[in-house]
């Protein structure tokens, strides 16, 4: 991926890796995360075990440290706490331009596990959003580990990861996750299909930002690009991980979409560049 600039801002960044972690309530979700169906195949397949994080950070490290290694040249493409942030960054000033009074989530790094205003999690859930504290968590080390052990690998699909979740932010600035749960709430027979419809819309989201990115000279993706984010996004459908970790597939527990499902709302995304079109209740 070629950005317009290689300056990053890590005015919106918390950077919590090298603390410890000591657990609590477990979390609830308003939004999901691409990363939260994989924790089974995670078991099942042998992982869940955090991998290496290139910087993984330390206790010492500051952010004004971040931002001089990140604003060095080559870290962008070198450094995955450079490249996700440099993408956070390219995603809100995109959304700034689209939505009214758009206001910028928050970036956490983390490691093991982490206390939000959801409650606690650890890495095995994956990259997620918090709408209690408007946040995005990753755990660079477990995302890169879900990335090999799912195929869904190269620089765009950590670009679709951190756009789906930032399209869960998106929801959270619209009222369209209250409304979700609202209706999951009245009707619980209902709530995985609501729940597919949020994570669909989220995916249709993080298309629109590639687009939109890439026509307005931000980021140039290329054919070979779109195609890793594609493929992401079919790694992380519920039929690919029911199928692994059970031998079966049993739609009425999807929560997340088919990898059909999720490639075809990422490509109305990337096709129109039109948040309108990502309406996945109508």
């Amino acid at each position: 991926m070629q950005f317009d600039d290689q300056r990053v801002d890590t005015s919106h960044l918390s950077d919590r890796r090298g603390r410890s972690f000591t657990g609590g309530r477990a979390i609830g979700f308003g939004g999901g995360g691409v990363g939260l169906i994989v924790v089974l195949l995670m078991l099942f397949l042998g992982g869940g075990g955090n991998g290496p994080s290139p910087f993984a950070g330390t206790e010492t490290q500051t952010q004004d440290d971040l931002a001089t290694r990140c604003n060095t040249a080559g870290a962008i493409e070198r450094d995955d706490d450079c490249f996700v942030l440099k993408v956070f960054n390219e995603a809100n000033e995109v959304w700034a331009g689209q939505v009214e009074g758009y206001s910028a989530p928050t970036l956490t790094y983390f490691e093991s596990g982490v206390s939000t205003a959801c409650g606690s999690a650890s890495s095995q859930v994956g990259p997620f959003y918090c709408p209690a504290d408007e946040s995005v968590y990753i755990d660079l080390g477990f995302m890169n580990q879900l990335q090999e052990q799912l195929g869904a690998q190269g620089r765009y699909a950590q670009a679709y990861i951190v756009a789906h979740e930032i399209g869960h932010h998106l929801q959270h600035l619209t009222g369209m996750d209250d409304q979700v749960r609202r209706a999951q709430q009245s009707d619980p027979g209902q709530a995985n299909e609501l729940s597919v419809a949020m994570e669909l819309q989220a995916d249709c989201y993080a298309g629109v930002w590639g687009r939109d990115a890439n026509d307005q000279g931000n980021v140039r993706i290329s054919q070979a690009e779109f195609d890793d984010a594609m493929r992401a996004a079919a790694a992380v459908g519920d039929d690919r991980i029911q199928a692994a970790t059970q031998g079966r597939t049993d739609p009425e527990s999807w929560t997340h979409g088919s990898a059909a499902q999720r490639q075809e709302w990422f490509a109305t995304g990337f096709r129109t560049g039109d948040p309108a079109q990502c309406d996945t209740l109508d």
